[in-house]
Parts: C-alpha cells; structure tokens; sequence
C-alpha cells in the first residue's frame, strides 16, 4: 500500500514584528528551528514567509544567497510569501491602512513583481509558489469606477509570472486573500470579479485565491459551498490560511469589549434571527449602533488561536470551520496557521511564549490533518 505524503504544513511569519529584512532574518534564526525540530524533524520544514516593501526592497543578491544556504542547512524551503501588507504590520495603528496601496496603484503591482523574483529565487523546482495579497482593496476606499485600473495592474503582474515560468521554470500565483470589508470578501464576489476579469487564456493559471478560514467563517459561508463554487468558476486556490475568528451568540457589550483594540480592523458580521446578514468594518462601529438582541449570532475578524475551540462566559470560535474544511482539500495544498495577533489578545490567552504558541497551533493542527 502506497504512504500518504504528509499535508505541508507552516505557519505565517507576519507572527513576527519587523519590517527590515534584518529584523525578519533575525526572527527567522531565532523561531524557525524550534518549530521545525518539533513539528518537522526528519522532512523539509515550508517556511510562509512575510516580507514587506522595504525588506524586499533591500534584500541583495548575496543576501538572498546566504538566505538560500541558510534554508538548505536548516532543513527548509519557502513555497508561499505573504505580500499582503505592504508596509508596518505590527505599529501602533494598522487598521484600514493595511489594504495600501492597493490594486488600483502601479506600487502594488511593484510590490508583487518584486516578491515574485525573490521567490522565485528561492523556490524549489517542481513547485508550485504563491504570492497572498490584497483583497484588491477597501470597499469605502475603491470605487467600482477604479476597476480598470485595477485589471491593469493585475494583467502587468500575471504577465511577469507567466514570464518567470517559461524562462525560469517556477509557477508562482497570485493569490488575492478575500477579506471582510473588502471589495473581494464572499465568494460570490470572487467568482463575480474573475468572471468580469476575463483573463486571457494564458495568464488564467497565475491568479487564484488564498482561502482564509478566519474570513470566510465571518461571512457565515458554507466550506463545502464555498470550495465548490470556486471549483465550478475554475479558480484556483493557491493557499489556505488556518485560522478562526471570534462567534457569540447574542453577546453582551462586555464579552466584546476585551477584544476592542486599536491596531487592526475587526469587522463584524451579524447573521440576525432572520438569517441578514448586518456587516460593520470594525468592532467599535457595531457596538455603538447595534446593540445584539436574541437570537442573533456575531462573528468577528479577530485572529484567534485555532486550538481553541471555545474561550470563556459563553464565548466560542469559528473552530468548526476549520474541522469541515480539512477533509475537503486537495492533500497537495499548503496550510499555513495565520495567527498574527499574539500579541494584542487578551492578557488570559498571552499565557505562554510565542515559539511555543506557534508549535501548538501547528501541532494541533497536524493531528486533525492525520485523523481526516
């Protein structure tokens, strides 16, 4: 009887503050063999690295080589680069500037070409990379009448993928991570936008999706639903990001309030006695103008530790979405744990280091990958 490979594996490095590639190749030294030794001692460790314009602005040929000797005496290699937030990801105040620039601007495009070459210097060969970013923008921020110039600089960036595969041999993909909030944020939308995309032929294979758990749980979809759909519109999905959000049923202002913080956007969504669907960009706004009311149920874009499954008074996660998605992917796709908010959780949940947060998560992870 033929083995099953074992699933691949990571976790996100966006974990870990640091915009400059020192301040990455630092955490990297200090995190990456730790987790491998635990989760991955005898097989090559994948690596989700994070890198923002600047790091991959300032990594030179020599130091993208002693990055590359570095990974093969590790025991690693990088499939998947997190390209999403372009600039500071851990300051005092992420929030809506996250999603810029967006797909509108030629930096964004500059961004992503730049991502792919350093990728593409990296990346095994038979593999398959992918590039996660940017939702193609914040719906209050990108109007409709800005679309063309988004396919613009979407067709710019799959042409140059498409150029690195036939000159260099490595297939990377764009992977557009739906978000609440954002212009792409239901699956709907997605297969919506790539109909109206209508992508040439020869480009179609080099944008798909990276499927976060955390945000489509948000949107109250079905993972079953969901995957078909994107099955059924032919899009490709690149990556899947672990990860769970915050559900309440009928919540108290205080069991909310603890998760108010003012780095990043925590959008809601309200799925109401009814069945509507209320949306709000962050968790201050639905407090103030929508007081919850009996059978309603709240969920929120908060990154929450994906082994919990429920917290306290009455609080629960998105937890379930992950356990039916896993039996339903294809076993060659990457999986990468995205808890990148460790640092702003509740003081309750911060209770041991993040090495061995990360490793917990990712362990757990393993073992309802091996029961699936």
């Amino acid at each position: 009887m033929s083995q099953v490979p074992p699933r691949l594996i990571t976790y996100c490095s966006n974990v870990h503050a640091g915009e400059s590639w020192s301040a990455v190749w630092a955490a990297l030294q200090q995190h990456i063999p730790p987790i491998k030794a635990a989760l991955s001692p005898d097989r090559p460790f994948p690596i989700g690295l994070r890198l923002s314009c600047q790091a991959a602005d300032e990594l030179t040929p020599a130091d993208m080589a002693q990055f590359a000797n570095w990974l093969a005496a590790q025991g690693c290699y990088v499939p998947s680069l997190n390209g999403f937030p372009y600039g500071e990801f851990h300051g005092a105040r992420v929030k809506e500037q996250v999603y810029l620039p967006d797909w509108r601007s030629p930096e964004r495009a500059r961004y992503s070409m730049r991502l792919a070459d350093i990728l593409a210097t990296w990346l095994p060969a038979g593999h398959m990379g992918s590039i996660s970013s940017v939702p193609l923008g914040f719906k209050h921020a990108l109007p409709e009448r800005e679309l063309p110039a988004v396919r613009q600089q979407l067709l710019d960036t799959l042409r140059h993928l498409h150029t690195l595969h036939h000159t260099l041999g490595k297939e990377i993909v764009l992977a557009l991570e739906p978000e609440p909030g954002c212009l792409l944020e239901t699956t709907d939308e997605v297969c919506q936008f790539f109909a109206w995309l209508d992508l040439p032929d020869a480009l179609r294979p080099y944008l798909g999706v990276c499927y976060d758990c955390c945000h489509q749980a948000v949107q109250f979809e079905n993972p079953a639903t969901s995957l078909a759909q994107l099955q059924a519109a032919g899009i490709r999905i690149a990556k899947v990001q672990m990860s769970s959000a915050l559900h309440l049923d009928a919540p108290t202002p205080a069991q909310l309030q603890r998760f108010d913080e003012a780095r990043y956007l925590h959008q809601v969504v309200i799925q109401t006695a009814e069945g509507t669907l209320l949306r709000f960009d962050d968790l201050p706004e639905a407090l103030a103008s929508h007081p919850a009311q009996a059978g309603e149920r709240w969920r929120c874009h908060f990154h929450l530790p994906i082994f919990l499954g429920a917290l306290d008074d009455g609080i629960a996660t998105t937890q379930p979405f992950i356990k039916a998605l896993l039996p339903l992917l294809p076993a060659e796709l990457l999986l990468e744990v995205e808890t990148y908010t460790w640092d702003v959780l509740p003081a309750a949940l911060r209770g041991e280091p993040l090495t061995q947060a990360i490793i917990r998560e990712l362990q757990w992870l393993k073992e309802h990958c091996d029961a699936t």
